[in-house]
């Protein structure tokens, strides 16, 4: 896949009405400071278009992201924010419901985990929602270059069995640090727009 254009082209809050689109769309759910940003950058080759803050849960909007006319990213409001009042976490909560129950153009969902720990009960949940909806999650381990080579497997077996994932589910660690990983997600991008 190569990344020539890229435009934020739509950002939906609370009370906006989400966009009817005729192209695939590729969303990333993640609970706030997973790495989100960092991902969603990293493969539209940008430094900073999706913003990144040291202070969690600064996506409170789904920003949709036209990548090269041929699909959107769909960066869904991070989870779990601990500081956030329980108010403004239930309006984050049915943000991404209604996205994931109304978007007819969904190809994929990427569900990022942060690799160094065992997914949170907010991540299980997520996890369970989105295959409710109908849909297998791609898991994103994020962080890698966090932990060491040797502790790949073991963090990845972690994740599968703490969030108890369907078979055949595809887990790719990444880190926005030196972009290992990328490629991998590139293909998988590559063969769902082939399809």
């Amino acid at each position: 896949m190569v990344i020539k254009s890229v435009n934020l082209e739509t950002v939906c809050g609370i009370t906006s009405k989400l966009p009817e689109n005729s192209l695939p769309e590729i969303a990333f759910a993640g609970k706030s400071n997973v790495g989100k940003s960092s991902l969603i950058n990293g493969l539209m080759n940008r430094k900073s278009l999706a913003r990144t803050s040291s202070s969690p849960g600064k996506t409170q909007t789904i920003n949709y992201y036209n990548i090269n006319n041929e699909m959107y990213f769909v960066d869904l409001p991070g989870y779990g924010y601990a500081t956030a009042n329980e108010k403004v976490k239930a309006q984050w909560g049915k943000l991404i419901e209604d996205y994931l129950h109304q978007s007819k153009k969904i190809l994929a969902v990427f569900l990022l985990i942060d690799i160094r720990h065992a997914p949170s009960e907010n991540d299980r949940i997520m996890y369970d929602w989105i295959l409710d909806r109908g849909y297998q999650p791609i898991i994103i381990a994020t962080k890698l270059d966090k932990i060491k080579r040797s502790q790949i497997d073991k963090q990845k077996k972690l994740i599968c069995d703490t969030l108890d994932v369907v078979d055949d589910t595809i887990v790719i660690p990444y880190s926005s640090l030196n972009k290992q990983g990328r490629e991998e997600i590139y293909e998988l991008l590559d063969n769902m727009l082939a399809l």
